[in-house]
C-alpha cells in the first residue's frame, strides 16, 4: 500500500511541475488563504488525504534551551481518531470514563515490553513513570512516551484524554529544526484549516523560547499526502 501511495504522488507531482493547476508556483510565497484555495485545486487521490504543516524554526536543536515540544489544541481535531493508552493505577475508571482504548498499570507495561503496541498516543498519571520507564527505550523512539510537557502526564488523567479526544496534538522539533504537524484532511472546509494552522503558529509564538533572537519562525508550507509543497505566509 505504501509502495503504490508513493507512486501515485510522484505522477501527482510530476503533474503538478506543469503548472496544470492553475496559479501555482513551487517557488512562490502565498498568503495563507490564497495557499488554501491552491491546495484545493489540485486533483484529490481515492483516500481522503492528510493535510500537513512543515515549519522551520531559527532555533538551535543542539541546544537543549531552545528545542521545542509541546500540545496544541487545534479547534477543529486532526480528522484522525486517535487509539489512547492509559497508563494509571489509581485512575483507571476515570480513564475508560473518559474514552480511553486501554486502560491499565503494571501488566500493561508487561505488554509493551513484550513488544505490543497497539495505540496511537498514550497518557499517564504520575505514580506510573517509575515503572514506565523500564519501556521508554520502546516508546521513545516512537514518539509514544508520556511526558509533562505534552500535557500526557498528570494528576488528573479524565482531562488529559478528553484534550486529546478533541483535538490535542503533541509535537516537537526535529535535529533539523523542523516541525512537521498534522492540521486536517483535504474534506476540511479551508476556514477550519486556516483556524487549525494558526492555532498552531500562534502557540509556537506564544511559547518562544527566550534563548532564541528574532523571529522564531523562518518559513511555513503547506502539503496534502498526494500534493508538492506550497509555501506561505501569515
Amino acid at each position: 500500500m505504501k509502495k503504490e501511495v508513493k507512486e501515485e504522488k510522484q505522477v501527482r507531482l510530476k503533474k503538478a511541475s506543469k503548472k496544470e493547476v492553475a496559479g501555482y508556483n513551487k517557488d512562490q510565497l502565498y498568503p495563507l488563504k490564497e495557499g488554501l484555495e491552491i491546495l484545493s485545486k489540485f486533483p484529490k487521490a481515492k483516500f481522503d488525504e492528510t493535510v500537513e504543516l512543515a515549519i522551520k524554526l531559527s532555533i538551535n536543536p543542539a541546544k537543549s534551551d531552545q528545542q521545542m515540544r509541546g500540545a496544541v489544541d487545534l479547534p477543529h481535531g486532526t480528522g484522525k481518531s486517535k487509539k489512547i493508552a492509559a497508563f494509571t493505577e489509581t485512575q483507571a475508571k476515570e480513564a475508560k470514563e473518559a474514552g480511553a482504548d486501554k486502560v491499565g498499570g503494571q501488566e500493561l507495561v508487561d505488554e509493551i515490553a513484550k513488544g505490543k503496541i497497539d495505540f496511537d498516543v498514550a497518557v499517564a498519571t504520575p505514580e506510573m513513570m517509575p515503572k514506565l520507564a523500564k519501556v521508554a527505550k520502546i516508546l521513545g523512539p516512537k514518539g509514544l512516551m508520556p511526558n509533562p510537557k505534552t500535557e500526557t502526564v498528570g494528576p488528573k488523567i479524565a482531562p488529559m484524554i478528553e484534550s486529546l479526544k478533541k483535538g490535542r496534538a503533541s509535537f516537537k522539533t526535529d535535529k533539523g529544526a523542523n516541525i512537521h504537524q498534522i492540521v486536517g484532511k483535504r474534506s476540511f472546509e479551508n476556514e477550519k484549516l486556516e483556524e487549525n494552522i494558526r492555532a498552531m503558529v500562534d502557540y509556537l509564538n506564544k511559547n518562544k523560547p527566550a534563548a532564541v533572537k528574532g523571529k522564531l519562525i523562518k518559513n511555513i508550507s503547506i502539503s496534502g499526502t498526494m500534493t508538492p509543497g506550497i509555501k506561505v505566509s501569515l
